[in-house]
């Protein structure tokens, strides 16, 4: 950095005075990639399994470019991941902190009561504490089954499972539908696309140009020792 050897892996660099290259050449990120995935119930939200069931990263093989989910879907659970190669828009969208909502759609497997729906806006216990106050919205009831909306600002693992179980049903369906004002529209199951700039800037991030220097770097050695390193658009089916 600035000529000099870095050891020090998480030493920080200030973008606009440092200069960060590695062998004598100049440390650049590829530009930005953000992706909107509609990911179907049985795929995981991982990029390999030991037992070969699919992955997320079946469906955007195309793209040619490594990509980490923000945030994840259970095996069970469909909807809209998003997928990017920016971890600073990725930290920014999952930080309970920054408050992004998550929209889901929820099958129950009874029919639930207002005081039920009640206890889910208010909060719940859960193993890991009461969770925030959510949204909770009835879409309609059927002869056995009600369908909901939730809006939670927070993300634990199998949260809307969790609380729903809590509340004294479970969950048959869920879908996520959105990620703040994000929605995944008419989009097909097992689709993606890209996110305009507008969506980005939704979701407190700004798309990143190619040919910028990381703002975290790993410590340049010397050459010999280097290593190679949709509520409006949704339609339940009958099932």
């Amino acid at each position: 950095m600035n000529g000099a050897i870095v050891r020090n892996p998480d030493h920080w660099v200030d973008l606009a005075r440092d200069r960060i290259t590695l062998d004598g050449k100049p440390i650049a990120t590829k530009a930005g990639i953000y992706i909107l995935l509609y990911k179907p119930k049985g795929y995981l939200t991982t990029y390999r399994d030991p037992d070969h069931r699919p992955t997320v990263y079946d469906l955007v093989a195309d793209l040619g470019a490594w990509l980490a989910p923000v945030g994840r879907l259970d095996l069970d659970t469909s909807g809209l991941l998003l997928m990017t190669n920016d971890t600073t828009f990725a930290d920014h969208v999952t930080s309970p902190a920054h408050l992004v909502s998550k929209t889901y759609q929820a099958k129950t497997a009874t029919l639930l009561t207002e005081e039920q729906l009640e206890r889910l806006r208010s909060g719940i216990e859960l193993s890991d504490g009461p969770t925030r106050p959510a949204e909770v919205r009835r879409l309609r009831d059927g002869a056995k089954h009600t369908f909901v909306e939730i809006v939670l600002t927070e993300g634990r693992n199998r949260q809307v499972r969790r609380m729903i179980e809590a509340a004294g049903s479970r969950v048959l369906k869920l879908v996520r539908t959105a990620i703040g004002p994000i929605r995944i529209g008419d989009l097909a199951v097992g689709k993606w696309r890209r996110l305009t700039e507008e969506e980005i800037a939704a979701l407190g991030g700004r798309a990143r140009p190619p040919e910028t220097a990381t703002s975290r770097t790993t410590a340049a050695r010397p050459a010999a020792s280097t290593r190679s390193r949709a509520h409006n658009n949704w339609r339940w089916s009958k099932s």
